[in-house]
């Protein structure tokens, strides 16, 4: 599932780099913790330099959804932060995790003066942009169909060998909930549709652990093959 964009941090040069570096705070977290909460006001960027993070709202009726995984060298909290309104969704780490923390005045400063940061920031908000859309468009195809993708693109993006060498295990602790935030369905859908492919042997589920056995069947519940 090639084609994903460079993230914001990939995209930058080692001066811009070094730049952001001086006007930013580093910091390491282990998993389960929260970098920001949703509702909250603060005016500062997260670079997720390594590890990864889950993005959930939480309902007024107490219902958390998982809204989307960031990755490696991806920017985080850059709408809320530069346009300085109240965090639309929270922050946590599904791993341990390295970060630099920003605020949004030294960010515009550094933007301003080194135009390849701001073009970084521009094609970050025009990914988010296109996540949206293919997220809204993709709502109509069959939850195995949407499923089937999302494993995939989880396998390929934070994926590693089984021991056994057969197919591979999605290294972070996902939920039946998570995974139907992540596709805007029911928990219950999720299960039934995990619980027919592992009786066929096309995966295997543990408590937050996936194992993908068969990558092509699951490349054609996705694709139609």
């Amino acid at each position: 599932m090639g084609g994903r964009p460079a993230p914001f941090w990939e995209a930058l040069d080692p001066d811009d780099r070094s730049a952001l570096r001086r006007v930013a705070t580093q910091c390491s977290l282990p998993a389960d913790r929260q970098l920001l909460a949703q509702g909250e006001d603060s005016d500062h960027l997260i670079v997720l330099l390594r590890g990864w993070i889950k993005v959930v709202a939480q309902s007024h009726a107490g219902y958390r959804a998982l809204l989307a995984l960031r990755g490696s060298g991806e920017l985080l909290g850059e709408q809320a932060g530069l346009e300085q309104r109240r965090r639309s969704a929270s922050l946590l780490t599904a791993t341990t995790v390295d970060v630099l923390q920003v605020t949004a005045a030294r960010f515009h400063g550094l933007a301003r003066a080194r135009p390849s940061i701001a073009a970084a920031l521009e094609q970050t908000l025009s990914q988010r942009l296109r996540e949206a859309d293919l997220q809204r468009t993709g709502i109509t195809e069959p939850v195995p169909a949407r499923l089937a993708a999302l494993l995939l693109d989880l396998a390929e993006r934070c994926g590693h060998p089984a021991p056994d060498g057969t197919g591979r295990r999605i290294g972070l602790p996902l939920s039946q909930d998570d995974l139907a935030g992540l596709l805007l369905t029911s928990r219950r859908t999720v299960s039934r549709v995990l619980e027919q492919w592992r009786s066929e042997g096309w995966v295997m589920t543990g408590r937050q652990t996936l194992l993908v056995r068969s990558m092509d069947q699951l490349k054609g519940q996705a694709f139609g093959g």
